[in-house]
């Protein structure tokens, strides 16, 4: 059985390795090639890191091993062996996360085929991997261009110290806006209510929105004999991507392919990501580990692609992605009505609906068919859904039937 220290030296050495096999993998692209590879290598890394974990635990390395007062030599030999063991750790969690995010943005954005049967990455062996055929998917999620700029070997700072002095601004100005908490937004008030019920004085406390009438609300629980107070807000913060190997990753990938404009890209990409999912498809996707499902408060990184817009404003990015996230909860229960409208149109009708964008400008944003977006208002239209979710439906108008004999059919199916 190996020690802990030969198991520490066995791991850097495979990182090391795959590294080095990396960066020759992406010269020629061919995805189901990749794609095993990739596999492969993440099944070795999450048995090591099985066995790793194990031993090391969750320990955080000793504060004490810096402590230059401390001169005996076997104390310094124990916390650097801590030390080292902490470190191997943290890199191999860094370059399996690197390689699941791989995964995930090649399943998202290909279709595999065993001649003409479609078939999963889990399917790939080392003998079919170069019969496969992989064919691109019409809609883009993420950026497939990142994928040979991943830190594969976990070595994040290793491999930004080789770039330039760009580079290096950019992958901070990127980290800063994923690490940032968000704008706090009041979401609520929680109020405390005495009120007389049976000729006795009760206590409650409830929550309510924050735009809500909050004198007749209580009006209609508890009629006239009542008095209120706050008791406090109900807020909402924190990070966009509560893991840090993901913002590592996604920060060295994105400033190494465009040094420029990688933070307004990587915004970009975000954006999209919540307007061609839903909800369910944010659960099992993996393209950004511990990415928020829906977000309720605002992270500039959404304004980055929107800056030079005329008339824009601090926001603007976030407060569009917040509606989308109500108005897939509007229509949950609903979605059945409109079940020919797949998740991308579904979420192009909607900034359409919710925003000055034109269909054209809509289709430019979210990287999507013009016709096909066209044709999915015209369905949303009909299924009349229009007129519950926005309150201004003066955008869908020329999308109504203009024939008298065709409105009249519309009132009908409408009810």
């Amino acid at each position: 059985m190996t020690t802990t220290e030969e198991l520490v030296a066995q791991v850097n050495k495979i990182l090391d390795d795959i590294g080095i096999d990396m960066d020759g993998l992406f010269e020629a692209l061919h995805v189901p090639s990749i794609a095993y590879r990739i596999k492969e290598n993440l099944s070795l890394l999450e048995g090591l890191e099985e066995e790793l974990s194990r031993r090391v635990g969750e320990t955080a390395p000793s504060i004490r091993f810096s402590d230059r007062s401390s001169r005996d030599p076997h104390l310094q030999r124990i916390y650097r062996k801590k030390h080292n063991r902490v470190l191997a750790l943290e890199r191999l969690r860094s370059a399996m996360t690197a390689h699941k995010m791989a995964l995930a943005l090649i399943s998202a954005n290909y279709t595999l085929f065993m001649g003409k049967r479609p078939i999963t990455i889990n399917e790939l062996t080392r003998e079919n991997a170069e019969r496969v055929k992989a064919v691109q998917n019409p809609v883009q999620l993420g950026r497939v261009e990142v994928l040979p700029y991943l830190a594969y070997s976990g070595d994040v700072l290793k491999l930004l110290a080789r770039e330039s002095i760009a580079v290096r601004e950019t992958f901070k100005e990127i980290k800063s806006r994923l690490r940032e908490k968000g704008t706090v937004r009041t979401r609520g008030l929680r109020i405390e209510v005495e009120y007389w019920e049976n000729n006795r004085l009760k206590k409650a406390r409830l929550d309510l929105p924050a735009d809500a009438d909050i004198e007749g609300e209580l009006r209609k629980r508890y009629g006239r004999r009542f008095r209120w107070r706050v008791l406090s807000f109900v807020k909402t913060k924190g990070v966009l991507i509560n893991n840090h190997y993901t913002v590592d990753n996604l920060s060295l990938a994105y400033a190494i392919l465009d040094p420029e404009k990688g933070a307004e890209k990587l915004g970009l990409d975000l954006f999209r990501y919540y307007f061609l999912t839903s909800s369910n498809d944010r659960e099992n996707l993996g393209l950004y580990p511990d990415i928020r499902l829906c977000i309720d408060c605002h992270y500039s990184i959404f304004d980055l692609p929107f800056r030079n817009e005329p008339g824009f404003r601090t926001g603007h990015g976030s407060i569009l992605v917040m509606r989308k996230c109500e108005m897939e909860e509007a229509l949950v229960g609903r979605r059945k009505e409109i079940s020919s409208i797949p998740n991308h149109l579904l979420g192009g009708v909607l900034l359409y609906g919710m925003s000055a964008y034109d269909e054209d400008r809509v289709a430019e944003i979210l990287g999507i068919d013009r016709d096909e977006l066209v044709d999915a208002i015209k369905k949303f239209v009909i299924s009349g859904l229009h007129k519950t979710l926005f309150a201004d439906m003066k955008k869908f108008e020329k999308f109504m039937p203009k024939s008298d004999r065709a409105k009249q059919f519309l009132t009908l199916l409408q009810g």
